[in-house]
C-alpha cells in the first residue's frame, strides 16, 4: 500500500511541476506584455503632452501674425483710396491687397487646424449626470437651423416617444453631434454645387430610438441620417482616422474626436454609408 501511495506521489508530482512551471512562464509573459503596453502608454502620454505643448507654442504667435497681417491690410485700404494723391498705382496695390488676403486666409486655416488638434489631443473631462438627449438634440437642432437653411439643407428631428435619459456630458455630447451635422450639410451642399450623384432633396434628419439587450434593459441610439453623397466601403472605413478627410481642406479631426467623446461615454460610433444614397451615423450610449 506504502509503494503504491509512493508512486502515486511522484506520478502527481511528476504532472503537478511541468504544469505549474508552464502556469509560471505564462504569468510572466503576461507580466512582461503589461509592462510594454504601460510603457507604451507612458510614451504616448508623453509624446501627446509635448505635441499639444508645441501646438499652443505655434498658436500665439500665429495669432499675432494674423493679427499684423490684419493691421497691413487696412493700411492698404487706406493707400488705395489715396492712390491718386500721392502717385500710387493702383493696380499695384490692389495686387498687394490680394496677395495679404490669400496670406491671411491660409492664416486663418492654420489656426483653424491647431484648434481642431488641441480638441482632438486634449484631454476630455466628462461632467456625467442623468441626460435627457432628447432635450439636448432639440436645442442642437434649433442652434444649427439658420446653418442647414443657409446651406438649402432640411433638418428636421424624429425622437422616441419615451424619456431617452442616458448618464452623459451634455456640452460634449452637443460638440459630437454638432460635427456630424456640419460635416453632412457641407457634404450635401458641395454635391449639389458639383452635381455629384446624391440621395436626392437635402435631407438632413437626426432621430432617436431604443435598443433592447437581452438583460432587458434598454441602450439609446441616435442616427444622423443625410441624403448626401455617401461613400464606397473602403473609405467609410477610415472615417474616424485621425487627418483622413474626404473634403477638400478638411482637417481630418472632426470625426475621430467625435469618436472620443462617445467612446469616453461609453458607447460606439459607427457608419453605413451607400454611393450615391446617402450616409448613416449611429452613435449607441449605455442608457441609465
Amino acid at each position: 500500500m506504502w509503494t503504491a501511495f509512493w508512486i502515486g506521489l511522484a506520478v502527481g508530482s511528476a504532472l503537478v511541476i511541468p504544469a505549474a512551471w508552464v502556469w509560471g512562464r505564462r504569468i510572466e509573459r503576461r507580466v512582461r506584455q503589461l509592462e510594454s503596453r504601460a510603457r507604451a502608454a507612458e510614451r504616448l502620454a508623453e509624446i501627446g503632452t509635448l505635441t499639444s505643448g508645441l501646438a499652443h507654442e505655434i498658436k500665439n504667435p500665429l495669432s499675432t501674425v494674423g493679427l499684423n497681417i490684419q493691421l497691413i491690410r487696412e493700411d492698404l485700404t487706406r493707400l488705395q483710396a489715396d492712390a491718386p494723391a500721392s502717385h500710387g498705382d493702383p493696380d499695384e496695390l490692389a495686387r498687394i491687397q490680394r496677395r495679404f488676403g490669400a496670406l491671411a486666409r491660409e492664416t486663418d486655416r492654420l489656426r483653424e487646424i491647431l484648434e481642431d488638434f488641441l480638441r482632438f489631443a486634449g484631454r476630455v473631462k466628462l461632467d456625467l449626470a442623468p441626460t435627457d438627449i432628447n432635450a439636448v438634440i432639440t436645442e442642437l437642432v434649433d442652434f444649427f437651423e439658420p446653418q442647414a437653411h443657409e446651406a438649402k439643407v432640411n433638418l428636421r428631428a424624429q425622437l422616441d416617444a419615451d424619456p431617452a435619459v442616458a448618464p452623459a456630458d451634455a456640452a460634449h455630447l452637443k460638440q459630437a453631434l454638432l460635427n456630424l451635422l456640419i460635416n453632412a450639410a457641407q457634404a450635401m451642399t458641395e454635391c449639389r454645387d458639383q452635381d455629384t450623384p446624391h440621395g436626392g432633396a437635402s435631407e438632413l434628419m437626426i432621430r432617436t430610438e431604443r435598443k433592447r439587450r437581452r438583460d432587458g434593459r434598454a441602450d439609446l441610439l441616435i442616427h444622423v441620417i443625410d441624403t448626401g453623397p455617401g461613400m464606397p466601403p473602403d473609405l467609410a472605413a477610415k472615417v474616424f482616422q485621425p487627418y483622413f478627410s474626404t473634403k477638400r481642406g478638411g482637417t481630418g479631426l472632426g470625426l475621430p474626436t467625435t469618436r472620443r467623446i462617445i467612446e469616453e461615454h461609453g458607447g460606439h460610433i459607427t457608419l453605413h454609408a451607400e454611393p450615391g444614397r446617402g450616409s448613416n451615423f449611429t452613435i449607441e450610449l449605455p442608457a441609465g
